[in-house]
């Protein structure tokens, strides 16, 4: 259980007036680049890791949350009003919510969207504040055996369940555990995978694999599909009194815990995710239905935004879990934040709760501080956010280039930092454009050397038998929970694409 005291002094250093501006600030670029089509949390984050050094860590990680949390509330602007989704976790909501915009009700599908966002936000932001602390203390008694189980766990189900298929995942998360590899060996000293470059003798940076794959490959891909020509923008009336009707909220408040319910567990499971917890909320709603209100699904419910909006805040809540009690980055944008805590020195995991305590705290603080934000914020300003969307496409990722280079050169200040970007780049141009996904490749490189480490550690202690890999209890139910994952994950991956099937038009 959380120590209450710990939790206030971490509200009374989050509430100090400087990080209120850092929390302020993350929240309202995360809202930005959320809306903007193509453009999710994990690029923002990649691109603003290199620039946020100078700050000190504290600040850094509230920038970072408030990106993660306010990304995934402006996904649902672009798919209400553009029918786009900027992010995966976004195509239910594009289903009905844009539907309803066309009907004349956007601001009734937004106003829903946004307090649905804020409700799940905010009691999962409780549930991880109630249940990280015991994971937590319960981590700690895991031995290396255990956490080489865990981290099976994660690169399985990340690279078996992210991006369209098994194998392509698997592929990408293989070529991540390579490009971890490369580098000295710490136990022998011995170069490898460096093919004689002294250069690569201490590794690929994280960060500089992290903003080419997500920002500069992402940015390349999605330019080289623009479409010439504005950009159609369903207008949302103003007024609060045309946000939402008695019988909106009469509507949706039920769907808003229950996506809550449903988004936080399926969270904090590995490539549990945002994407499958918005989809079983949307599939929850509809079976749940009666009457006229079922009728209306796929012209328009509003149960259909409020559910699954709903889930893919809890769930992003519930992926900060295993992200801070593990070090078990679970989602693309987990990785890039788990390589901004190492940039910083700091290993995500059970000790951190210990070693680190005033930085969770005001970290987690700093969530519900930010998820107040967004609410006061992101109704009022939707005018602004219907202007972004109508930025010119062809500025927009010339300066998303800029930026991705100027970060990666300031790292070390090296000219072969900007090589390595713009190959990494191309490549992540090629994987997107063939459907390998970016996020298997950056969790392999992070968690690969962590990995290779705690084998070696339990090969150390059981004298070489290999048999100790798989034998402690924890092991054992972690490999057979695995395959109940697999299972269960890939059937409702398969229950979504016939659901994406039966709404072609809406997905157009």
């Amino acid at each position: 259980m959380a120590d209450a005291t710990a939790v206030l002094d971490g509200f009374s250093n989050a509430l100090q007036p400087m990080y209120l501006l850092y929390a302020l600030l993350g929240v309202f670029v995360g809202t930005a680049v959320g809306v903007l089509p193509g453009i999710g949390p994990a690029m923002a984050v990649a691109l603003l890791l290199p620039l946020t050094y100078e700050l000190d860590v504290t600040a850094a990680m509230i920038v970072f949350a408030g990106i993660y949390y306010g990304g995934m509330y402006g996904g649902s602007t672009t798919s209400i009003l553009l029918n786009t989704p900027g992010e995966s976790a976004s195509i239910v909501t594009a289903v009905e919510g844009n539907k309803m915009a066309r009907a004349g009700r956007g601001a009734a599908a937004l106003a829903t969207a946004a307090l649905g966002s804020f409700v799940a936000g905010t009691i999962g932001t409780l549930a991880l504040t109630l249940l990280a602390p015991v994971i937590a203390d319960w981590a700690v008694q895991l031995g290396p055996a255990d956490y080489v189980a865990l981290m099976v766990v994660a690169f399985v189900t990340v690279g078996a369940l992210l991006g369209s298929s098994v194998a392509r995942g698997l592929a990408s998360l293989s070529l991540g555990l390579f490009v971890g590899l490369i580098g000295t060996d710490t136990l022998t000293g011995q170069q490898r995978f460096t093919f004689g470059v002294p250069l690569l003798a201490d590794g690929v940076d994280v960060v500089v694999v992290a903003v080419g794959v997500f920002a500069v490959g992402e940015a390349l891909y999605v330019a080289s599909r623009l479409r010439h020509g504005p950009v159609e923008v369903i207008p949302v009336p103003r007024g609060w009194r045309t946000w939402m009707s008695r019988s909106d909220w009469s509507r949706s408040w039920r769907p808003w815990l229950r996506g809550t319910a449903i988004g936080f567990p399926v969270g904090t499971i590995p490539a549990g995710g945002a994407d499958v917890s918005t989809f079983l909320s949307y599939a929850t709603e509809k079976k749940l239905a009666k009457g006229r209100h079922r009728d209306e699904f796929g012209h328009g419910a509003i149960e259909g935004v409020a559910g699954p909006e709903a889930a893919n805040n809890a769930a992003a809540a519930g992926v900060l879990v295993p992200l801070l009690t593990l070090g078990l980055p679970t989602t693309a944008t987990a990785a890039v934040m788990i390589a901004a805590f190492q940039t910083y020195g700091i290993q995500p995991g059970p000790l951190l709760f210990e070693n680190q305590s005033a930085l969770v705290w005001t970290l987690v603080a700093s969530l519900y501080i930010g998820n107040l934000m967004l609410l006061v914020f992101n109704l009022p300003l939707v005018g602004l956010w219907v202007k972004v969307l109508q930025i010119p496409r062809h500025y927009l990722y010339a300066g998303i280039l800029t930026f991705a280079a100027l970060g990666s050169y300031a790292l070390n200040f090296s000219p072969v930092d900007l090589l390595l970007l713009l190959g990494i780049g191309v490549a992540g141009f090629f994987m997107r454009r063939h459907g390998y996904p970016a996020a298997p490749l950056v969790v392999g490189m992070i968690l690969g050397p962590m990995a290779e480490e705690q084998v070696r550690r339990t090969l150390a202690i059981s004298q070489g038998d290999l048999s100790a890999l798989v034998t402690s209890p924890f092991a054992a139910a972690a490999y057979a929970l695995l395959l109940v994952l697999l299972g269960l994950a890939l059937w409702a991956k398969q229950r979504e694409r016939r659901l994406n099937e039966k709404e072609p038009a809406a997905l157009s």
